[in-house]
């Protein structure tokens, strides 16, 4: 059984800061880091780019994933983690396995377009070669609430524009 640390929680708490910062910037509240577990370093972040960049694939996970990468010099994040505030997608969940990161946490779970406990569940697919940990929950109801306002805020200005005739 992995015993969630309190660096754990602080490192999770950044990643919903950084979704934080996506809704701030009306993306998508979602975000995420990449920790090297041998030097306790964050390594990349990102809140994710969607809109901003006008590109399907800046999800914030993809973003640090590049980022980690880089700065690593290497295509492989072997003893590095991901933190991120919600459920990664199926083409996130790939992503992490291609890139060999050793542990995934995530706070809130996406029963709509999850791809790891939800959805296609990419990491027990037989075409997966390599599955993370996965540790879920911490901050999931912040992290929940967070989208929940998001999206209802979007609901209330698509309501608006139609009641407008705009």
């Amino acid at each position: 059984m992995f015993e969630i640390s309190q660096q754990n929680m602080n490192y999770m708490s950044e990643a919903l800061d950084l979704a934080r910062e996506a809704y701030k910037n009306n993306e998508v509240p979602v975000g995420a880091l990449i920790v090297q577990r041998r030097t306790d370093i964050i390594i990349a972040s990102s809140p994710n780019r969607m809109r901003e960049k006008k590109n399907a694939t800046y999800h914030a996970e993809i973003l640090s994933i590049m980022q980690a990468c880089n700065y690593l010099q290497n295509e492989r994040l072997v003893g590095c983690d991901m933190y991120v505030s919600l459920e990664p997608c199926a083409m996130c969940a790939h992503a992490i396995s291609i890139a060999r990161l050793d542990r995934l946490f995530f706070a809130a779970e996406d029963k709509k377009s999850g791809g790891v406990l939800n959805g296609p569940k990419i990491f027990e697919s037989s075409a997966t070669h390599h599955k993370p940990r996965v540790i879920s929950g911490m901050y999931s109801s912040e992290s929940s609430q967070l989208l929940k306002d998001f999206f209802k805020t979007k609901r209330s200005l698509l309501k608006y524009k139609k009641s407008q005739g705009i």
